[in-house]
């Protein structure tokens, strides 16, 4: 299999950080596809965005059914519904959102996806610097998992972290440079509980998100003051 180093393949949700690391790879490559999963989470809604938003910027959209990984997580807040969300990170663990092998299912069927349509380039919008104590958000885990990827299929996929080493600000910030501010703030999923743009207001997802936003804008806000 020849891969194409002009076609690439985002890992996609429809949240605030794929939505960026779509628009990312539109500026970079050809050809652009999306992958998204149904997986058992609370918030499936969140492909039938994913979709919309894929369409609205003219790309490949595809929704791949993985019903396993939420059979392997039974103890995963994201996943059952009778546990309710850790609202601030343990101490020395992580939270209950987190759904493990999540990253590294996803990766490994993107791969495979990818490979079937000579596509070289893959996405993801995972950051160790919001990472939100999920082991599989590190840099570290990325760069291992990329070299066995390309070992296991023979094969030189390259996987791309446009947010590894930046904040949800500097997300934001990325966002309007890209020219999609409004569309990633009114129209994106990040929200645990389903709720679209600004979110429920409570859950994890949604205090990283409107903290980074308020950082933005303030920051954004003095730059238009001193200039």
């Amino acid at each position: 299999m020849v891969l194409n180093n002009e076609k690439a393949l985002v890992v996609f949700s429809g949240g605030q950080d794929s939505t960026t690391c779509l628009f990312w790879a539109k500026k970079r490559f050809k050809e652009v596809w999306t992958l998204s999963f149904r997986y058992g989470q609370k918030h499936q809604n969140e492909t039938e965005i994913a979709q919309k938003i894929a369409e609205k910027a003219n790309v490949h959209f595809h929704v791949m059914d993985v019903p396993f990984i939420g059979n392997l997580s039974s103890h995963c807040a994201l996943i059952n519904k009778e546990i309710p969300m850790d609202e601030v990170q343990p101490a020395q663990s992580v939270p209950n959102t987190f759904v493990p092998g999540r990253n590294l299912f996803f990766l490994s069927i993107a791969a495979v996806y990818a490979r079937e349509r000579g596509i070289r380039h893959i996405i993801t919008g995972v950051s160790e610097t919001d990472f939100s104590g999920y082991p599989d958000c590190r840099d570290s885990f990325i760069k291992s998992l990329n070299v066995t990827l390309n070992l296991a299929m023979e094969e030189q996929f390259v996987i791309h972290t446009p947010l590894m080493w930046i904040d949800k600000a500097k997300t934001w910030k990325l966002a309007d440079k890209l020219g999609v501010f409004d569309l990633v703030r009114n129209e994106t999923l990040t929200c645990y509980n389903g709720i679209p743009g600004d979110g429920c207001g409570h859950c994890p997802s949604c205090h990283l998100r409107q903290q980074g936003l308020m950082k933005y804008l303030k920051e954004k806000e003095e730059e238009c003051s001193n200039s």
